[in-house]
């Protein structure tokens, strides 16, 4: 998502209290359930929360409080469940640590019996568990109470490591976005083939530590797709349009064999209609053309599935299949239907939008050559992601690669319809208004509701981590704020009338930390923009590693000037841009600034827009200077060239504490155009650009690897310049 800074928010809409009371009956419902009735944007400043968001939330949890009546009503009943209550539905206890709060309210002679995960069985009391936890394996484990009068209560207890291990030693990686680098193999975008080249390439020859992707979930069809890797169809199996067609093994064999359909000469005009793809953005400058992409691979997976597997082959994907289980038939039958119906669930036929009803059962019995067709085509995505990630360590990365988890989904998508007991309805995540947008944000992802994540042990947040870290080194959480509170805005309304509501960010960090353990990897967090006190020292007690980007590392209580290197965390990934900012030779140059400007994107006349931009490159460049961080400058007024300075950036970077290095690949060859443009949607070709030298012309990953400006970046990172300090 947008980085975006501190937030200034906003004045009580008309009407609103221009102090909230904490204490009104709906404050203190809303409260019980994690809604907010107010937030502070700066420490000497609270907003209300507009009292349509608040009911609006509430409703959303099932929780009527349109009237005062209803509000009088839900409240003495919260009171009623709360108080009778034995167990919250999940407690978390840390390994080496107190026990779990809420087993102190439990009475006297309460008996206690905990199934574990690895299917032992413990009966006890409440002080023999206490002293049990030090010993019961990580897990989820299932906890039973009963107490002398009869009462019974079940609960999910999550037994997490006390933190994750720190990176091992210090590294520098790249920052990509997988569709923008292209191959002289690839078929009009980046596909799996390229990523497993590039890991190995990089790890190889370049010494790099791991490779950091954009989101590489299933999109949403459509015509056209929405090409934003961050609004999925879902978060848990990857698109297929990443595939390279020509590693899959029945490949070859559709070629030739009659078993093909007889299609063997369409499939031999592939090569050729993929060649004329990958030339129109390589040779001609076109845009990345998704669809395009995706129809000529369809077509071509159509005829390989038509092969059978051999015997091998065929027990691979009956295992896949049984892992994979329900959640797996899900997203097939939802893709399945969409070919017919759409892709957005509610216009489906009535009997057709609950996954679980008879009328979808028939339908997927009907459609099930479309089913398998679907499932396969996840079994190969997921095939080709565990060779990527083994290139990489092959390579000898200590990492490898780096996914990214988007922060929600596409209200139409797989997982919203299969997940629909989880989803907050009629509501949608986004940010309060900040300096970056007045009127604040509203992403159109439905969130997650947090008291049915808690009831069932935070079930489906587990099975999509144990998916995406089954092929990483490391897994980067977007907004990762988004495990303690996200902004929730009614649908049909402004973001600016939304409110947060709150999750229990300590079981969301147990089950991070016991997932990312369980597959030994690092776990990043987003952590930019508006973070509440307190969540990035939560992050790090749990070896969860921030995100630090260099133009936004500045001393604000020492006046806003620049960050001395040696204040900066050590646990963090530390760059000089994201995906999401202008590319560091943009940011030098103002070209940035003319870009918005030609776009009407500006708020502030153009030339205070450039006058600022300057000043703050001005500063960094002073700043590099000083630290004699800027080669080739004789003075501290001598130019030197744009490329110097791009290296003088990522000198800086060393002589941080950080122990991750990030390096955005397409600063490497001086790239001018950011990959996203906050704040935008057809006027600027977002998540459609190859990456580019610094003139615009496209680059191959074969161009890159013989690229001298990159190799020379590349020695920075590695400490091999010449006269570095």
């Amino acid at each position: 998502m947008a980085a975006r800074p501190a937030d200034p928010g906003e004045p009580p809409r008309s009407g609103a209290p221009a102090e909230p009371s904490d204490t009104t009956p709906l404050a203190r419902l809303a409260a019980s359930y994690g809604v907010a009735t107010s937030y502070r944007p700066s420490p000497d400043r609270t907003v209300a929360a507009a009292d349509g968001a608040v009911v609006a939330a509430l409703a959303a949890l099932d929780v009527d409080a349109s009237t005062p009546q209803a509000v009088d009503a839900a409240l003495a009943a919260r009171e009623r469940q709360l108080a009778a209550r034995l167990l919250p539905p999940t407690l978390v206890h840390w390994r080496g640590g107190e026990p779990p709060a809420a087993l102190t309210p439990l009475p006297d002679g309460a008996r206690l019996r905990v199934r574990t995960e690895q299917g032992e069985t413990l009966d006890t009391d409440r002080d023999g568990l206490r002293t049990a936890l030090r010993d019961l394996p990580p897990g989820v484990h299932a906890l039973g109470a009963t107490t002398p009068d009869g009462r019974t209560a079940d609960a999910h207890l999550v037994v997490a490591p006390s933190r994750l291990p720190a990176p091992p030693g210090r590294t520098y990686g790249l920052l990509v976005q997988l569709y923008s680098l292209l191959s002289r193999r690839s078929w009009g975008m980046g596909d799996l083939g390229d990523l497993a080249e590039l890991t190995a390439w990089a790890g190889r020859a370049l010494g790099a530590g791991f490779v950091q992707v954009n989101p590489l979930h299933a999109a949403v069809p459509g015509a056209p797709t929405d090409p934003s890797p961050y609004r999925p169809s879902s978060r848990r199996y990857p698109d297929p349009v990443h595939l390279r067609v020509e590693d899959i093994p029945e490949y070859p064999y559709a070629l030739t064999d009659g078993e093909a359909g007889g299609d063997g000469d369409l499939l031999r005009t592939l090569p050729e209609r993929a060649a004329r793809l990958r030339a129109s953005v390589l040779d001609k400058g076109e845009l990345i053309d998704r669809d395009a992409v995706w129809e000529l691979k369809r077509q071509a997976l159509e005829r390989v599935r038509a092969v059978p597997l051999g015997p091998g082959r065929l027990a691979a994907y009956w295992d896949f299949l049984a892992e994979e289980g329900e959640a797996l038939e899900d997203h097939a039958t939802w893709c399945a239907l969409a070919e017919v119906y759409g892709s957005d669930w509610h216009r489906w036929p009535a009997g057709l939008r609950d996954p679980r009803s008879a009328e979808t059962a028939r339908a997927r019995a009907e459609l099930m050559d479309r089913v398998d067709f679907h499932t396969r085509l996840a079994w190969l995505t997921d095939a080709q992601l565990g060779t990527a990630q083994r290139s990489a360590r092959d390579a000898g990365m200590p990492i490898g690669l780096v996914h990214d988890l988007a922060v929600g989904v596409h209200p139409g998508g797989a997982d919203a319809w299969a997940q629909q007991r989880y989803v907050a309805a009629g509501m949608s995540i986004g940010a309060p208004p900040d300096a970056f947008n007045s009127r604040g944000q509203d992403w159109g992802l439905p969130p997650w509701r947090p008291d049915r994540l808690a009831e069932s042990g935070y079930a489906p947040y587990r099975r999509l981590l144990r998916a995406l870290l089954r092929h990483a080194g490391a897994l980067r959480i977007d907004h990762v704020m988004g495990l303690f509170r996200l902004w929730w805005v009614p649908q049909g309304r402004p973001p600016t009338e939304g409110t947060y509501v709150r999750y229990d960010a300590d079981a969301m960090l147990a089950i991070l930390v016991l997932e990312a353990a369980r597959a030994g990897a690092l776990v990043i967090g987003e952590d930019l923009g508006t973070v509440e006190p307190g969540v990035r020292e939560a992050l790090d007690e749990r070896g969860v590693l921030g995100t630090s980007v260099l133009w936004f590392e500045r001393d604000w209580e020492g006046g806003g000037r620049p960050l001395p290197p040696e204040r900066w965390r050590a646990n963090c990934l530390a760059t000089a841009t994201t995906h999401d900012l202008p590319p560091t030779a943009s940011r030098l140059t103002g070209d940035h600034v003319d870009l918005r400007h030609r776009l009407g994107l500006l708020t502030r006349p153009l030339t205070q827009e450039r006058a600022e931009a300057a000043a703050d490159a001005s500063e960094w460049l002073a700043v590099l200077r000083r630290l004699g961080l800027l080669h080739g400058a004789s003075g501290g007024l001598s130019a030197v060239s744009e490329e110097a300075e791009i290296q003088a950036v990522h000198r800086f970077l060393l002589r941080t504490p950080a122990r991750m290095i990030g390096l955005w690949l397409p600063d490497a060859v001086g790239d001018r155009r950011p990959q996203n443009l906050p704040g935008t949607w057809d006027q600027y070709p977002n998540w459609r650009l190859p990456i580019a030298d610094a003139a615009g012309r496209p680059l191959t990953l074969e161009d890159l690897a013989a690229s001298p400006r990159l190799r020379a970046l590349v020695e920075v990172l590695r400490g091999e310049d010449r006269g570095v300090s």
